[in-house]
């Protein structure tokens, strides 16, 4: 287009040269617009660039920020547990004994750990004992019960039945060794059979009966009820009525002369009586010899001394009195201890016995193993 245009205007020859620089600036203004659009668009998209970095960038800082608040939350509530713990061991360590008192029971515990290694050596030895060596150790406990019985209680018919129960025993053993025993328990035996117990309940429930009979007895005199009487006319009968009733003619003078008892005279006497038949009646229980004779001879002075001897009722009371009084309430119990005593040393022997035999048992291992 710029070499068409000089042909149509041939008159315009001396602006030739300034039309050709102005086309030429059309075309290097194009360049350079195209270079600048171009390079706008390198601004924007380094623009775009820099916004979207510092958008990155920004959200990163801002993640970073979340993160960071939410370590910082979890490093204090793993601050706050550990200070609850800190609190919690150091409650559980104030707790802790001291030191002297650990050694205490350190002490305590070899103590105890010592016993029971003691216990259980025992146990061993017993666990090993044979079925034979258990039996003669409940034949030694018979013995020894049979033996409380008779010194505490007096009951010779228990006592009996446990020495025939050791007796059994020491028979099932069938040892020749044992013979010792058995004699000396036969002998006990035989002593307990000849004696005869007393009859401790008989005599209670006797004692009881009389003490009901002592509340019925009449005194020395009898008290004489008055009847209704006639009206009598004569005031001398009358007078005489009166007087009867405190005046007695006694007319036998060469016996001894008591006084009457009175109403409450009367009830202290059966009270005394009373008191001493519950007495006998407890030395029969406690089976003390002394006591109740002792007891029944108050009862029998009383009797006789207080009431009237004459009267049926008081002559058979006397006369059961008595009876009691010469019935014994306790024997001479035999001592057991010389039993015992045989059976244990048999046991001692067949003990070592035992003993001797286990250590030349093992005596006979450690030579074989030598050789």
């Amino acid at each position: 287009m710029s070499e068409a245009a000089p042909p149509n205007n041939p008159t315009n020859n001396n602006e030739q040269p300034l039309a050709a620089p102005v086309m030429p600036a059309k075309s290097g203004g194009g360049v350079s617009g195209a270079v600048a659009v171009l390079a706008l668009l390198i601004g924007a998209g380094g623009a775009g660039l820099g916004g979207w970095g510092l958008w990155q960038l920004r959200e990163m800082q801002a993640g970073e920020l979340a993160q960071s608040s939410r370590f910082d939350e979890a490093l204090s509530g793993q601050m706050d547990a550990l200070k609850q713990s800190e609190r919690s061991i150091t409650g559980r360590l104030s707790q802790f004994p001291v030191r002297t008192e650990l050694e205490e029971r350190w002490r305590t515990m070899a103590m105890l750990e010592s016993g029971q290694e003691k216990l259980v050596q025992r146990l061993d030895k017993l666990t090993g004992a044979s079925r034979e060596d258990w039996r003669l150790a409940e034949a030694e406990y018979l013995l020894r019960l049979a033996n409380l019985r008779l010194s505490a209680m007096q009951d010779i018919n228990s006592a009996q039945r446990l020495l025939e129960a050791a007796d059994g025993i020491l028979r099932e053993q069938d040892d020749p060794a044992s013979f010792p025993v058995r004699q000396v328990l036969a002998r006990s035996l035989e002593t307990l059979r000849s004696l005869t117990p007393p009859d401790r309940i008989g005599l209670f429930l006797s004692l009881g009966a009389l003490r009901e009979q002592a509340a019925q007895l009449k005194p020395l005199a009898p008290i004489y009820e008055q009847e209704q009487a006639p009206v009598v006319a004569d005031r001398w009968q009358q007078w005489w009525e009166k007087i009867s009733r405190f005046v007695r003619v006694d007319l036998h003078a060469g016996q001894d002369i008591r006084p009457l008892l009175s109403g409450q005279n009367l009830a202290q006497v059966r009270l005394t009586l009373a008191l001493a038949l519950e007495q006998a009646q407890w030395a029969v229980l406690n089976a003390s010899p002394e006591v109740y004779r002792q007891a029944l001879q108050q009862a029998q002075g009383v009797l006789a001394g207080q009431f009237n001897p004459e009267h049926p009722q008081s002559t058979a009371l006397g006369k059961r009195l008595t009876e009691l009084s010469r019935q014994p309430v306790a024997l001479q119990m035999p001592d057991l201890s010389s039993t015992v005593s045989a059976l244990q040393s048999y046991l001692q022997r067949r003990q070592t016995q035992r003993d001797e035999a286990e250590a030349a048992a093992t005596s006979t291992k450690k030579e074989g193993a030598r050789q």
